[in-house]
């Protein structure tokens, strides 16, 4: 299926009405809830908890029926201004063929999370053309970098421009941050689309994945051995979906092991592998999913990828 136009939902404004909803997995602890109300009070929003915000249901937040539930009530809600997902874990693909898009479409509103709600902005994209938001989740403290991030790209009506990296910390002894380095130099545009690597992989073949032709992909994952993220490249290469792509941004791959008892490769090995034959721009190094900093990627909004100077530049609104 090709793209659909591009759909930007409304722009939060102060006292906003934001659900917050747990499609995924459960929350650790009822402070988890607390901060994340305290945190839309704090940026001038409204907190709507889910009914089942709080559910727990082994290692999902409550029973299917429950998140669809507090999920689909938001999305035909009215008064409800965006939604904020409090975490991921996973749970998303088990209701996702469920979801009432149709009341997204009708009344688009902003979708705020990553990691396994990659699988709702991927269905809002693919099913409605609405514009979503790959960026932290509810219950995560909010650093400085990442709200300046967020707030401009949900607020204002205007393209929000390059993205800052990540300023090196003020502890000299701190880590510092990863460079961002180019696999394939260069310039692209087009529009940006991806998130956790996992949960691309497996909405392929179904009618959730996303078109990709002219588009700027970004991936990122946490936990995984180099060797499974080879694999999910392997798949997604042969389903074809890397052959019209315009770029491609590669985000973080935290805590990832490298090697196995039989040897180890280079991440760059592998990356080179699967992009550096496509011939078009590619870097890694973002910041882009499981880090405290990270950027706000708005899902169908025109970007440009530079990648030997490790720039991203949004070009268009994600909010109207």
């Amino acid at each position: 299926m090709g793209a659909r136009a591009m759909i930007r939902p409304q722009a939060l404004a102060s006292g906003s009405r934001v659900a917050l909803i747990a499609p995924a997995g459960p929350l650790a602890e009822r402070d988890d809830l607390t901060r994340a109300t305290e945190l839309c009070d704090a940026l001038g929003w409204t907190p709507v908890p889910g009914p089942h915000a709080l559910g727990r249901y082994g290692y999902l937040a409550g029973s299917d029926e429950d998140r669809l539930a507090d999920l689909n009530a938001a999305l035909r809600d009215p008064a409800v201004d965006a939604i904020w997902c409090l975490r991921g874990g996973y749970g998303v693909t088990r209701i996702l063929d469920r979801v009432d898009f149709a009341a997204l479409a009708e009344r688009p509103r902003p979708l705020i999370g990553f990691s396994d709600v990659t699988a709702l902005l991927l269905g809002a994209l693919s099913e409605t053309g609405v514009v979503s938001f790959h960026g932290p989740m509810a219950r995560a403290p909010l650093t400085l970098f990442s709200r300046e991030h967020l707030i401009p790209v949900v607020t204002t009506a205007q393209p929000a421009g390059r993205l800052a990296p990540v300023p090196p910390p003020a502890d000299v002894l701190a880590p510092r941050s990863p460079r961002i380095v180019a696999i394939q130099a260069g310039v692209a545009e087009g529009p940006l689309v991806g998130g956790n690597l996992s949960l691309l992989t497996a909405l392929a073949g179904t009618r959730f994945f996303p078109a990709l032709e002219g588009a700027i992909l970004f991936v990122e994952e946490v936990g995984e051995d180099l060797y499974r993220v080879d694999r999910m490249l392997a798949h997604l290469r042969m389903l074809g979906a890397f052959e019209r792509l315009a770029g491609v941004i590669v985000g973080q791959f935290t805590e990832m092991k490298r090697g196995t008892s039989e040897g180890a490769l280079g991440f760059d090995e592998v990356l080179s592998t699967y992009f550096g034959p496509l011939g078009v721009p590619v870097a890694y190094g973002f910041p882009i999913g499981h880090v405290d900093d990270q950027w706000t990627l708005p899902l169908g909004v025109r970007a440009r990828l530079d990648a030997g100077a490790g720039e991203v530049t949004l070009l268009e609104a994600a909010v109207t």
